[in-house]
């Protein structure tokens, strides 16, 4: 079977050779550039585009653009072999057999989510090593990888988030067709795979649009990357429509699952709708056949564009719960500064937080966030059904923007760790798990990138700025031991030790226990729809939730995230208990204590 998206720019293999075509307004000449071949001049059109076919090209040529006498590589490259400043190489999309036919993608309320950076979590650092690890993923019980963006990069290693040519699959770990091989052999074993995808901004290090097509930024919005992408002005038409091709290419060319847009509040557009609603919409209408699971990351809590398909408004299935992680973190490692000081309060406002995420999704529904120097952040959530959420207790975010890269395992002790991984993996939300977590490997993953000269030290003071507001670095020594992100040492520290589960059985016993009893009473009643929840925290802080489904069967979680005993409620056993952390023993309800109970419909005990 063969796949491919047609693109409207690049390079596309026709059938007497190769068409190629550039986007580049800001110029009035421009030539294609075949490696080791002619130099040949490209036609422009009234809207900027240069366009040439020619037999002179051909699968696996390498080639150029010259614009002002600048060599160039192509914006819409499928493969960059030497680099993001070197040639761009032409690919035959639709030569790859995929022999996935079978695959007819995952209903999501099944997922159970895996985070995984290729360079850091196969021994191999590509698509093929993590093809080796499937058997480990899936007796665990995970169903959905989710990739760190793999758009071509500068450098020899980047978490992904500095790509720059984003047609083109990162080189490093395999190339194109090394990622089909990947999807292809996850469909053959019952895992999705979900792809992260940055439309924010490009990199700092090759991108060249700036100049020959000025016109795809903007300075009429500002981002923490300088100009905005040109998304609401004019010529944003050519602009959007290559964000929404890029989406598009990546489910339909990859056979990809889903994608994960990322830091969407970042992307200014005062268009209605905006380019987050529209490159959903389109997504929705032009794959019809299968399953596709879109999910953001938005600091704004928009809640308005999530819920596809399960009662909610938008074309997004959910969304990352930063919420979720910032309560919890607070609760089982009490993290102070930065924006955990919005999760913790006085008396009991962080139990009542951590009720609000669990009933209702977002903790931020419209409230004022003193983090953000007051201003209001996010939108009612609790009409949303669970799905609608994502919820981790480590992600590469949370534990990669910490100063040192430390994970979970060095802030809490093994009691809250156990009780933040129950909370999350019976919860009715979509729980995701990053690299390692289901063993608490010790391994850091701190910031790491490939730059060199001004912006390598631009980058390395930008490093040391992000923590200023943070208590602990307020001591110069403390700075002095953040890890230089450019150094090989950082990368390497990052790397998964494949050693340790060998030396952790138990912490993956519980995580296989936990997910086995998500998969035998969570995923049934969300399979039927409903799920809206409720919760009151008793005046001893202990923190009960009810999520009631459309077959009348309720959960209940019954949790005390605190080092400390607290009295139990009248209303603490209402059904069945298939979970609890420790046993119930007289009027008092252990530390770290979290219980699932379960009660079918019409009363019955379940």
């Amino acid at each position: 079977m063969k796949r491919q998206r047609h693109l409207p720019f690049g390079a596309e293999c026709v059938a007497d050779g190769v068409r190629f075509r550039l986007w580049a307004p800001g110029v009035e000449h421009a030539e294609l550039v075949i490696d080791e071949g002619p130099t040949l001049a490209m036609d422009r059109d009234a809207d900027g585009f240069f366009e040439i076919s020619t037999d002179q090209a051909q699968a696996g040529t390498r080639y150029r653009y010259r614009v002002d006498d600048t060599p160039v590589p192509d914006p819409a490259s499928r493969y960059q072999p030497l680099g993001v400043n070197g040639s761009s190489e032409v690919v035959d999309s639709g030569a790859f057999d995929w022999q996935d036919a079978d695959w007819r993608g995952r209903a999501w309320h099944e997922s159970v989510i895996y985070e995984l950076h290729v360079g850091t979590f196969a021994r191999s650092g590509t698509f093929d090593g993590v093809i080796e690890h499937f058997d480990h993923l899936l007796s665990l019980g995970v169903n959905t990888i989710e990739l760190m963006p793999v758009a071509e990069c500068p450098g020899r290693w980047n978490w992904g988030y500095d790509g720059v040519l984003l047609f083109a699959v990162e080189e490093r770990y395999g190339g194109p067709d090394a990622l089909k091989r990947m999807v292809q052999a996850a469909h053959q074993r019952g895992l999705s795979v979900l792809l992260d995808v940055v439309y924010n901004h490009f990199g700092p290090d090759g991108n060249h649009l700036s100049r020959y097509a000025p016109a795809f930024f903007t300075e009429r919005h500002r981002t923490p990357w300088g100009a905005a992408i040109n998304f609401d002005g004019q010529h944003s038409s050519i602009v959007r429509s290559f964000f929404i091709e890029n989406a598009l290419y990546w489910l339909q060319e990859y056979h990809l699952d889903g994608l994960r847009l990322d830091a969407v509040h970042a992307i200014h557009d005062d268009s209605d709708p905006d380019i987050v609603v529209e490159l959903g919409r389109r997504i929705r209408e032009d794959i019809t056949d299968r399953p596709i699971h879109l999910i953001l990351e938005n600091d704004r809590n928009r809640s308005s564009v999530l819920g596809h398909g399960r009662g909610g408004n938008g074309p997004y299935d959910a969304q990352w719960n930063d919420d979720f992680h910032h309560v919890l973190r607070v609760a089982l490692a009490h993290t102070q500064g930065g924006y955990y000081d919005d999760y913790r309060g006085t008396g009991l406002m962080p139990q009542r937080h951590l009720a609000r995420v669990l009933a209702e999704g977002f903790a931020y529904q419209g409230q004022s966030s003193a983090h953000r120097d007051g201003a209001s952040r996010g939108e009612p959530s609790d009409a949303l059904p669970p799905t609608a959420f994502i919820s981790f207790i480590q992600n590469h975010d949370q534990v990669g923007n910490h100063a040192y890269g430390w994970r979970l395992s060095q802030f809490a002790g093994c009691e809250a760790i156990r009780a933040g991984a129950a909370v999350l993996l019976l919860s009715p939300q979509i729980p995701m798990l990053w690299m390692g977590q289901e063993w608490n490997s010790e391994r850091p993953f701190p910031f790491f990138c490939d730059f060199t000269g001004d912006l390598a030290d631009a980058v390395r003071k930008g490093r040391i700025e992000e923590f200023r507001s943070f208590p602990e670095f307020q001591d110069p020594e403390a700075v002095k031991r953040i890890p230089d992100p450019l150094a090989l040492s950082t990368f390497a520290s990052a790397l998964l030790d494949w050693n340790e589960p060998a030396r952790s059985a138990d912490w993956l016993a519980l995580y296989r226990q936990l997910i086995g009893l998500r998969r035998e009473h969570i995923v049934p009643r969300l399979a039927v729809g409903g799920g809206s929840g409720t919760a009151q925290v008793s005046d001893q802080g202990l923190v009960s939730v009810q999520w009631r489904f459309a077959d009348g069967s309720l959960l209940q979680f019954v949790v005390n995230l605190s080092d400390q005993p607290v009295a139990a409620d009248t209303g603490s056993v209402l059904g069945r208990c298939v979970y609890a952390t420790a046993p119930l023993s007289g009027d008092l309800v252990p530390p770290w204590y979290v219980a699932l109970q379960v009660l079918d419909q019409e009363g019955a005990v379940g």
